[in-house]
Formats: structure tokens, sequence, C-alpha cells
């Protein structure tokens, strides 16, 4: 018998974005989009278009860029914000108006300061709207995990009559059990007398750590969409995980009736890109797409993954993207095998310039390091981007000492507007050093709250790759650089960082109503 299709719906461009620090630029949402749409993720939240003119310009980017995949714009029940999601979506292959209002007792009463009438017929009235842009409409009643049963069937049903074809039930604050949820989304589809006009949909929050449970649990009681992000990425504790949903679903086909459409092979790629940009890096233990994920320490566990991978080993690394591939090319490889690699990792180039560009940079790293592996590719690529977009600041040169006993110096010289600025401090190390003396040209008056670094691959010639966040009234903004010499790449990372807080004045972080 032929398996239901189970909709993977991925919101990391709009609720995994709402993470404290995760705000992305246009030209890294378009990034991510691409990457889930070569993993065949069947809709792409891409934003809130009336969150701000950044917000909107992302969504019609991601919109005119996506070709085979849905794209979503996020709208309240509001006149304002279903024209402003349908304007944004215009130039969608496929475009889907998500909206909401708020259902439980506690949101009704304390937020909108409105009576049960007053919010059927707001979302009846904002769905009716949505449908003269596109008939995919998505309905969430917010909160729905803590709304009274009655109600919540009676809005349901009022918005599958207004146009909805899909129902998603939030569990907004992550308050549900496995058992409670479950049960919720089956007396839903149970009680409403239209319910077989709609597909029923999951967005589960992961503050009590059970999002990725209730989201499956509620595929056994009909539910045949889950939202979801890669790497778990989400306000406060994160949402339902893409890469734990789609790898249950697929492992466990003797007991889901569904499946997904989801090449798996590409789920690494896509979380290496959204720990990049984002900057939020993922922890070894993390499952699936953690570096500890398929590591076997215990001397039973690698006797018996010698004699039988099977004994402990549900799947294979290589189905979700871990390979041991990795593209040995020096001083004499051509550009054929290193585009073929980019684009067997999902990336295309755009032009035969962007593409030499790149190319060019591969070969100064090979001049470094003796192997080139993916996460090295992935790396160089994001620094590619990175260093087209619109540069205010550029860093020309760098020079830094330290010695047992003395203080740590760096000299610096930028480009600013074109101009050369020069600069030398002093610090308790040389990146503090290098830092003070980038601040000295620049002055930005923004507070570092962010400082990792992360070693791409193993080795003593292993690229480092630093993540910078900084803060200035209100705007977050994420810097990245790469380097095998870490002070030289968090002098690139601080300097990106610097470049998107200059360009950020039309683009706030979009902490506004979500589901």
């Amino acid at each position: 018998m032929k398996k239901d299709k189970l909709i993977i719906f991925d919101t990391t461009l709009r609720d995994g974005e709402q993470s404290p620090g995760a705000s992305m630029n246009k030209d890294e949402k378009i990034r991510i989009a691409r990457a889930l749409e070569h993993m065949r993720v069947d809709v792409i939240e891409a934003g809130f278009p009336v969150a701000s003119r950044g917000d909107f310009e992302a969504v019609q980017a991601v919109a005119a860029a996506i070709e085979n995949s849905t794209v979503c714009g996020l709208a309240r029940a509001a006149e304002t914000d279903i024209d402003r999601a349908g304007e944004a979506l215009a130039k969608a292959k496929s475009a889907r108006i998500h909206t909401f209002i708020a259902t439980s007792p506690i949101h009704m009463q304390m937020k909108l300061r409105m009576q049960p009438e007053q919010v059927v017929e707001t979302a009846v009235n904002a769905i009716k709207r949505a449908r003269r842009y596109t008939d995919n409409v998505e309905f969430s009643p917010e909160d729905a995990g803590r709304s009274e049963l009655d109600f919540l069937c009676r809005v349901v049903e009022a918005a599958i009559n207004a146009g909805a074809t899909t129902i998603n039930i939030p569990d907004t604050v992550g308050y549900n059990l496995p058992i409670h949820y479950a049960e919720l989304i089956r007396q839903l589809i149970e009680k409403v007398p239209n319910s077989d006009k709609a597909i029923f949909s999951t967005h589960c929050h992961n503050d009590l750590g059970l999002a990725v449970a209730n989201s499956l649990a509620a595929v056994f009681s009909g539910a045949r969409q889950i939202e979801c992000t890669v790497n778990g990425l989400g306000e406060r504790a994160g949402n339902a995980a893409l890469e734990e949903i789609v790898m249950s679903v697929r492992t466990r086909q003797d007991v889901f009736p569904c499946d997904t459409g989801i090449d798996t092979t590409q789920i690494m790629t896509c979380s290496r890109l959204v720990s990049s940009i984002t900057g939020f890096a993922v922890q070894p233990n993390k499952a699936i797409v953690g570096a500890n994920a398929f590591a076997h320490e215990s001397g039973i566990h690698q006797d018996g993954v010698i004699k039988s991978r099977e004994t402990y080993e549900i799947m294979r690394a290589e189905d979700v993207g871990w390979s041991s591939n990795r593209l040995v090319l020096g001083k004499h490889s051509g550009r054929n095998a290193f585009r073929t690699r980019l684009e067997e990792l999902g990336f295309k180039f755009d032009s035969e310039e962007a593409l030499n560009d790149a190319f060019r940079r591969f070969k100064d790293l090979a001049d470094k390091k003796h192997e080139i592996y993916d996460e090295d590719l992935l790396a160089l690529i994001t620094e590619h981007d990175l260093e087209n977009e619109n540069e205010h600041f550029k860093l020309i040169s760098m020079k830094v000492g330290t010695e047992t006993g003395e203080t740590p110096t760096a000299k610096i010289i930028l480009s600013v507007d074109g101009q050369e600025h020069a600069s030398e401090a002093t610090g308790d190390g040389l990146v503090d050093a290098c830092f003070k003396a980038i601040e000295l040209s620049v002055n930005s008056e923004a507070a570092l709250d962010l400082f990792s670094v992360n070693s791409i691959t193993g080795g003593t010639d292993a690229q480092g790759e630093v993540n910078v966040r900084l803060k200035k009234s209100g705007v977050v903004v994420n810097g990245q650089g790469a380097d095998t010499d870490i002070v030289i790449a968090s002098a690139h990372a601080y300097i990106n960082a610097l470049n998107k807080l200059y360009n950020a004045s039309e683009r706030k972080h979009p902490q506004l109503s979500a589901v």
C-alpha cells in the first residue's frame, strides 16, 4: 500500500531567525533557501514580510529565487500583514500565506483583548483576504496547546470553510506532552466536520525538550505536515529539529504510515550552512548532525560495529551526508573537479566570474593546507559570499606580535569606503589587540556579544572558523571568518560583522508576534 506524503515545512528563515542573535540578511536567506530546496523541502517559510523593509525584501528575493519548493510568508490576521505578504510572494512559482491569531483564553484576554467571537471573525476575514493572493493558505490558532477544545474546533471549522487548506496546531510555548498533543490532533480531526478538506500540521517548541516527540506523536493521529527548523534553531529552547524528524520517519518506516521526500544526503551540508551563518554551533552530541553522532568510543561498541555496523548503528552516516570523501587537490588541480564537488554539495555559481574568484581562493588555501575537505569548501564559499557583500570596511593588512612577558600588539590597515586608515593597539591577547585596533579606525560603539572559534577539520593545518556577534541599538549581526590563522580569521569575522551592522539600519530583528 502506498504511504502518505509527510510534508516538511521548514521555518528556519522565520521562526529560527527569532533566536536572539540569529538574524540573517537577504543574501544569507537566499543561500539557506537554496540549500533547503536542494534538500527537497516542501515548504520554506521565508520570513515575516510586515516586520521590516529588510524582511519584506528578503522574502521577495527568496520567492523569486526558488523554483521547486513552495515559499511561504507569515502574516498576523490583519489586512496590512496579509497584503504585505501577498506583495512579497508575488514572484513565487508556488506561494503560501500563513496567517495566525491566538485562541487560548490567556492570549485572547491578556494579549489580544478580544472576545472569542471577534477572534473567529478576524481569522475568517484574514483567510479570505489571503485567498486574493493565493489558494494555498495556512491558518494557525496560536497557543492551540492551551486552547479550549470546543472553541478550537469552532475556529478550525470556520477557517477551513473560509478557504484554509492547511491547519497548523502550534504548541507555541512547548507546554504539551506527546500523549496529550497527539490526542488533541486526533480529536480535532475527528470532531471538526470539514477536517477532511485540510491538511493538519504541527508546530512544536522545545521548552520541555519534547518538540520532536510531540510532532512525531501527532503523525500517528493524522497530522501530515510538520513545521521544523534545521538544527532545531528557534527562539527560547528552539523548534522541532528537521534532521531528527526526517531521520526518525525514514529509519522507522516499519511503524510510520508516511514518508518524506527529503534528500537526506543534504542534511549535513544544510546543517553546517545554517550553523555558519547564524553563529549557533552544533553541540557534539546533537542527534544526526553532531560531531559525535556516529562516533564510537566504547571498546565493546567499536568491536560490534567492526563486526557488523547494525549492532550499534541504526542508520548510515552517509545517508545524512556524513562522508569520508575529501577533495585532495593542489596547485595543479582543475576548475572542473572543484565545480563538480561544490555542485554535489549543493552550490551553483551564478557566473564564470564567481567560479573563477572562488577557485582562486581554493588555490590560495591549497598552498596552506595539504588536503581540502568538504568542510573547508563550505567555509571557503561562505568567505567568498561574505567578501561580495557591500563592503564599507575592508582589511588591507595586519601585523601582530606577542611574546612571553610582553603585551600583545596589533597593527591594522583598513579601507573605509576606499580610504586607507592605519591603527595600532595593545590587548590581553592577539585577538583582543586586533579588535581594539580595528575599533580605533571604525569607532562602531558596538558591544561584542559572542566570540567563538571552531576547528573546521582535524589536523594542525586545519582552518579555524570564527563567529562574532555584535549588538548596537537593538540590531544584532553575526560575522564569520575562516583561515588557517585564527587571528586573521578573527579579524575577517569582526570586519564582516561591522559591514553587516553598517548596512543593517533597514533590518530590525524580527521579534514581533509569532507562532
